[in-house]
């Protein structure tokens, strides 16, 4: 009798999680076509951006493949900006490698990281931080026109900037294999997605480059593998990938530090297995206000008054 009733339990529960991801999924939808997505895209429309070439480069190429890699001084021209932006990486690579230092010695150190992706130490995570746009030079930049009204450009409606933060991975020790993101999947909150990763030390292949499948986004040339749906969620086997992607699809991100990588995450994607060198970026999620992250969190609060700008004020509040 106990069996059948832990068996029962068992059954209830996965209904009832499948009923709730359905409604979830629901819930999106009508955000995406009728609520949330479809006025913000009326405030792009009501309120046109005018682009640069460069601006406009990155776009078409992220419509066309989900990517492009593009030079920091490319796309900060703020030489002010770009230069404290590297120091306050600089700054946060070295102090999460003495922390790493100090607990190889036995101590603790207030390192962030969060459970399921231990290999990944965070400036921020969802620690409840609050950023000022006048101390962190990141946040500033993301919050810049220069990559705001790309994220908003592409997306086609004005978009939420869900996540500041950035990473440190550490070399994984031998015989370690994939885990988490390392492995191929697709971001499940929205398919209006683009990430920033700006890469803060030169990342070659044994520290765990970024790796993306061009064309796999929504509405792309190989979005046929298990394409995007909201709430769906698992990871892609190599074997499932080498099969219905051609090789020269995918695409390795090795690069020196000063390279951005643009990208929409709702495409097959992973990174961070580092085996011999550490890698460390600076990583903003821009997403719709359908997104399901978008609707429940973010991981920073913005600093003092609402900002003027109101494309800025809706993307952080």
């Amino acid at each position: 009798m106990h069996r059948q009733r832990t068996h029962l339990a068992a059954r209830v529960t996965h209904v009832a999680k499948a009923l709730e991801r359905r409604g979830i999924a629901t819930t999106y939808k009508v955000h995406d076509r009728a609520l949330a997505n479809r006025a913000s895209r009326r405030q792009l429309s009501g309120s046109p951006v005018e682009l640069d070439e460069t601006q406009r480069r990155i776009i078409e190429a992220l419509d066309t493949d989900g990517y492009i890699v593009v030079p920091f001084d490319e796309l900060i021209i703020d030489d002010a900006l770009r230069s404290d932006v590297l120091a306050q990486g600089d700054t946060f690579v070295a102090d999460t490698e003495r922390g790493l230092a100090a607990e190889a010695e036995g101590a603790e150190a207030a390192l962030r990281r969060r459970a399921g992706k231990e290999f990944v130490v965070r400036a921020y995570s969802f620690e409840g931080v609050t950023l000022d746009p006048a101390r962190d030079a990141w946040f500033r930049a993301a919050i810049s026109h220069r990559l705001l009204d790309i994220a908003n450009s592409y997306l086609r409606m004005w978009a939420k900037l869900s996540y500041v933060d950035m990473w440190y991975t550490a070399p994984q020790p031998a015989g370690a294999e994939r885990a988490a993101s390392q492995l191929w999947h697709r971001d499940f909150d929205d398919k209006h997605l683009l990430k920033a990763f700006l890469y803060l030390v030169d990342v070659d292949a044994s520290a765990g480059p970024f790796e993306y499948v061009g064309g796999s986004q929504p509405g792309g040339r190989h979005n046929e593998t298990r394409q995007w749906a909201p709430m769906r969620t698992g990871r892609f086997t190599e074997e499932e990938v080498n099969k219905h992607v051609p090789a020269d699809a995918i695409q390795t991100f090795t690069a020196p530090r000063g390279t951005v990588i643009l990208c929409n995450t709702s495409g097959l994607h992973r990174g961070g297995f580092a085996t011999e060198r550490p890698r460390a970026l600076a990583t903003a999620t821009y997403c719709s206000p359908a997104s399901l992250k978008a609707l429940s969190e973010r991981n920073y609060a913005p600093a003092g008054d609402a900002p003027a700008d109101p494309a800025v004020r809706f993307a952080t509040n």
